[in-house]
């Protein structure tokens, strides 16, 4: 159980950066964008495909993100010069996509178990620094030495690079252009009587916001060992569970508060799917069905809590004015006393 969770949490970390660009596009841009469900397979693809051209696997994963970028950008594209709706934009994307991933694998599968990834580098070099085995003699100690994960690497090296994201993402919606990215979520029509050019500011948004999602697709790729046509079915759907529930559980007050809320999310998504297929009955064919109930219960949740916060509020306040009023009430029956 316990190296499940660990194996979830290194998942999580990976799929926090979809998340971070999913809630770029649907929370700051106010942007449904179903292309997200494609160009995590573009990003993939593309890193899979290189890496077994011979190409070094940082160098498939920087021309990953471009690639996603590029997805993005022909989303806004299709939205602001197209006139076409934002959720249909992202559904022509996604399907045209399709087709794209095929042609850039040349078959549906593209296995990377002999290849040099990512991961193996991070492998091969974490284990000379003698950090595992430092970590391990702790957890050792303490009686948890069989659940340790193979190595600390992938968690420790995930979470620099994820949060480095993070610091980066926040820092550039504190910039001028990353105020009227923020603006135009808010309220277009208000900045374009500004003379803000809207229509830029979408496309940017939406490609740095799949240029996240192809980082994650082709990191997940290189982990997995494998890229694959289909792998990027429901995506955005875990994108937005991770966003819901990040924000229901950590709350939204700054946006450097949001943007760790959706990592944490993120990864407590992917330990609660893990617990939840560890149930008899549940099998690994539930998975979509789990992360649809997970949302569900993100989005009622948070309601019938503040539903209940607010009667209990209601409930007290009558009980205070009551109390108040009885006191009253003796108050003019001991005056009457007095004069009589």
């Amino acid at each position: 159980m316990i190296t499940a969770i660990f194996g979830s949490v290194e998942l999580g970390i990976i799929y926090a950066i979809m998340a971070l660009g999913v809630y770029l596009s649907f929370r700051v841009l106010d942007f449904p964008d179903l292309t997200v469900d494609g160009s995590f397979v573009t990003g993939a693809a593309v890193a899979a495909t290189m890496i077994v051209s011979g190409y070094s696997p940082i160098t498939a994963t920087v021309v990953a993100m471009f690639a996603g970028f590029i997805a993005g950008c022909i989303t806004g594209s299709l939205h602001t010069f197209g006139k076409i709706n934002p959720l249909l934009s992202g559904i022509l994307m996604m399907i045209a996509l399709y087709s794209i991933n095929l042609r850039i694998m040349g078959r549906s599968n593209v296995p990377l178990l002999n290849s040099d990834t990512f991961f193996t580098n991070i492998r091969s070099w974490w284990g000379n620094t003698g950090i595992d085995e430092f970590l391990n003699n702790i957890f050792s100690t303490i009686g948890l030495g069989a659940f340790v994960p193979r190595t600390w690497g992938i968690i420790f090296i995930m979470l620099i690079v994820t949060f480095a994201i993070k610091i980066i993402t926040d820092l550039f919606l504190k910039t001028e252009i990353g105020l009227a990215i923020r603006a135009t979520g808010d309220n277009k029509r208000m900045i374009r009587s500004l003379s803000a050019n809207t229509s830029g500011l979408v496309i940017l948004g939406l490609g740095i916001s799949n240029a996240m999602v192809a980082f994650s697709g082709a990191l997940i790729a290189q982990h997995g060992g494998y890229a694959d046509v289909g792998m990027g079915i429901g995506m955005i759907i875990i994108g937005l569970a991770s966003v819901i529930i990040g924000e229901a559980i950590f709350g939204t007050k700054t946006i450097a508060w949001t943007t760790f809320a959706v990592i944490g999310g993120a990864i407590i998504y992917r330990i609660v799917v893990t617990l939840a297929l560890r149930v008899e009955f549940l099998e690994t064919g539930d998975l979509k069905a789990i992360t649809a109930t997970i949302v569900i219960l993100a989005l009622i949740t948070p309601k019938f809590i503040d539903s209940y916060k607010d009667r209990k509020r209601k409930k007290q306040k009558m009980l205070k004015l009551g109390s108040l009023q009885s006191a009253n009430e003796k108050g003019d029956q001991r005056a009457t006393f007095n004069t009589d």
